[in-house]
C-alpha cells in the first residue's frame, strides 16, 4: 500500500494532487457561504443598523486581527504536532457554525461577536491548510497548486455573490439600501454550502506529514529560525497591509459614487470572476519567471488602482477600477503564498504561514481603523491615497531587499 504522502502527492487532474483538488473544493463551498453572508455585511451595518464607518472599520479590524493572531498559533502548533488536517476541519467547522447567527443579530456588538467567532475559525484553519497545500504539491507545480486553490476559492466567491445578487434582485429590485429581510434570507441560504464543505474536509482530505529531512519544528517561533529573505518579505507585507484597509471601504465607496445594492453585488461578481480566471495562470507564470517579479508588479498596479478609487466620481469609474482590482488580486494572492513555501523548509511552513497571515491580519486592525477615521475626518478619497502610498513603499522594499 502506498503511504499517505505518496497518495496525496500523486498528480491527478490538471497536474494537481488529490489533496489540492479536495481542498480547492472545500474552499469553493466555504467561500460561497462566506461571500453570501459577509460581503453585504457593511451595508447591513450601515443601512439597517445605522452604524458609522469608524465602527465598521473597528469591527473589521478586530475580526481580522483576531484571525491573524490565531493563524500564528495554529501554524506553530501544526508544525509542533507534525499534523494539519484536524486543525483544518476544526477551523472550517467553527466558521460554518458562527455565520448563521448573523440572521438574528440586531446590534453592532452582536455582529462583532459573530465576526470574532468566524475569524477564530479562519485563524485556526488557514496556516495548516496552506502548509498542507504546499506539502501536497511538487516544487515544479507549487505556483500552479496555489493558483488553483485561489481560483477555486474565488470561484466560490463568484457563485456566492451571484446568488446574493439574485436574492437582492428578487427581493428589492434596484433599491439603494439593503433591507433586513433580504439580508436574513441570504444568511440562511448560505448555511448549506458551509456545512457541506466541513463534511468534505473531514471525509476526503488526507494527512501529509512534513518532511523531516530538512529541519525540525522549533518549540518557540523566533526570527532566527527563518531565512532573512523571508523576514524582509514579511516587513514588506506589513507596510503594504497598513494601507490595505478592508474591502468594506471599497463597497462603501461604490455606494458613495451612486451604485445601488444590486449593482454592487454584480460588480463584485465580476471582480471575483477575473480573480478566479487570473489566479492559476499567474501561479504558472511565477513558476517560470519567479514570484518576486509578479508580486512587485501586482503591488505597483494596486497603488495605481487605489489612486483611481481616490479620484473616482462616477459609477463607471468604480466599475472599471474593480475590473483592474480583480486582476491585481489574481496575480498576487496565490503567488505570495507560494513564495512563502519557497523561502521556508517543510517542517517550518505552517509557522511561516502563521507569521505571514499574522503580518497581514494584525495590520488589518490599524489599517481598517485608520481608513474609517480618514474617511470620516477628511473625505471618502483619503483612505485610498494613503493605501496607494504604502503600496509604493512596500514595492520598493521588496525589490531592493528580497532577491
Amino acid at each position: 500500500m502506498k503511504s499517505n504522502s505518496a497518495v496525496t502527492r500523486a498528480q491527478t487532474a490538471l497536474g494537481l494532487t488529490r489533496n489540492v483538488l479536495v481542498l480547492g473544493l472545500v474552499s469553493f463551498l466555504t467561500d460561497i457561504s462566506s461571500e453570501m453572508s459577509l460581503t453585504l455585511l457593511p451595508l447591513f451595518l450601515a443601512n439597517v443598523l445605522g452604524v458609522k464607518t469608524s465602527i465598521i472599520g473597528l469591527i473589521e479590524g478586530i475580526a481580522e486581527a483576531t484571525a491573524s493572531l490565531l493563524k500564528l498559533f495554529s501554524g506553530w502548533f501544526s508544525d509542533l504536532l507534525g499534523k494539519r488536517k484536524g486543525l483544518v476541519v476544526l477551523g472550517y467547522g467553527l466558521s460554518s457554525i458562527a455565520k448563521p447567527f448573523l440572521a438574528i443579530a440586531n446590534s453592532w456588538p452582536q455582529v462583532l461577536a459573530i465576526r470574532f467567532a468566524d475569524r477564530v475559525g479562519k485563524g485556526i484553519r488557514t496556516s495548516p491548510r496552506d502548509a498542507l497545500v504546499a506539502d501536497s504539491s511538487p516544487l515544479e507545480n507549487r505556483g500552479r497548486s496555489f493558483g488553483f486553490h485561489r481560483a477555486a476559492d474565488t470561484a466560490g466567491a463568484v457563485t456566492g455573490l451571484a446568488l446574493a445578487a439574485l436574492v437582492v434582485y428578487l427581493s428589492q429590485k434596484g433599491a439603494m439600501t439593503l433591507s433586513l429581510q433580504t439580508y436574513r434570507l441570504i444568511v440562511i441560504l448560505a448555511m448549506i454550502p458551509g456545512f457541506i464543505a466541513v463534511a468534505l474536509a473531514l471525509l476526503f482530505v488526507t494527512e501529509v506529514k512534513p518532511s523531516k529531512r530538512e529541519t525540525s519544528a522549533p518549540l518557540l517561533i523566533s526570527p532566527r529560525n527563518f531565512d532573512k529573505r523571508f523576514l524582509f518579505f514579511l516587513l514588506a507585507v506589513v507596510l503594504f497591509t497598513l494601507g490595505n484597509s478592508s474591502d468594506a471601504f471599497l463597497i462603501l465607496r461604490a455606494q458613495n459614487v451612486g451604485l445601488n445594492v444590486f449593482q454592487i453585488t454584480v460588480m463584485l461578481v465580476g471582480f471575483n470572476v477575473l480573480y478566479s480566471l487570473v489566479s492559476m495562470p499567474a501561479g504558472e507564470i511565477s513558476d517560470r519567471i519567479g514570484r518576486r517579479r509578479v508580486i512587485i508588479a501586482g503591488w505597483m498596479a494596486y497603488a495605481l488602482i487605489y489612486l483611481g478609487f481616490a479620484l473616482a466620481f462616477k459609477a463607471w469609474h468604480v466599475w472599471l477600477l474593480y475590473v483592474a482590482y480583480g486582476i491585481y488580486y489574481g496575480f498576487t494572492e496565490g503567488v505570495a503564498r507560494a513564495l512563502v513555501a519557497d523561502l521556508v523548509p517543510s517542517p517550518l511552513r505552517a509557522s511561516a504561514y502563521g507569521l505571514y497571515h499574522s503580518a497581514v491580519g494584525i495590520m488589518a486592525f490599524p489599517s481598517s481603523f485608520i481608513a474609517g477615521v480618514l474617511w470620516q475626518a477628511f473625505s471618502p478619497s483619503a483612505p485610498f491615497y494613503f493605501g496607494a502610498l504604502m503600496a509604493g513603499v512596500a514595492s520598493v522594499l521588496l525589490a531592493l531587499a528580497v532577491r
